[in-house]
């Protein structure tokens, strides 16, 4: 039996703050399906390379009342970074709560717009505790 993981989906109410938060990760959309008749669009994000496995952002044009203003029953999005420092950063810089900061030089956790919670994990190793990171206390839930 053949299995292929094609993506994973998350329902959004701002498509524009949903889309300038997840390129700060470095994702770009890769495919767009607007329906006019559902009026409904499917924005395909991903990184450069990484097009097996996007994130599709479902966008309903006349609002979302069901999503839930806590998304932790979703569970969260994880993406492995370069160097979870410099990230981190960048996310704060562009005025991203990080919710669990990278205290071990290994993980994260960051909400999305839509409180869609964001796992960064540190590709390999994990780096040397550093400051600010080791003394940030953790902020809200992830």
């Amino acid at each position: 039996m053949h299995v292929k993981y094609l993506h994973t989906m998350v329902r959004v109410a701002d498509l524009e703050a949903s889309m300038a938060f997840y390129a700060l990760f470095g994702l770009k959309e890769i495919k767009r399906y607007d329906s006019d008749e559902g009026r409904f669009s499917l924005v395909y994000l991903a990184a450069d390379g990484d097009h097996d496995a996007p994130l599709e952002l479902t966008y309903n044009w006349d609002g979302d009342e069901g999503l839930p203003s806590d998304s932790r029953h979703f569970g969260h999005l994880a993406y492995e970074v370069g160097n979870i420092y410099e990230m981190c950063q960048h996310l704060a810089d562009n005025g991203v709560v990080i919710n669990r900061p990278p205290r071990d030089g290994r993980m994260a956790f960051v909400r999305s717009p839509d409180n869609i919670s964001i796992e960064l994990l540190q590709q390999g190793d994990a780096l040397p505790p550093a400051e600010p990171w080791v003394s940030m206390e953790s902020t809200g839930h992830w």
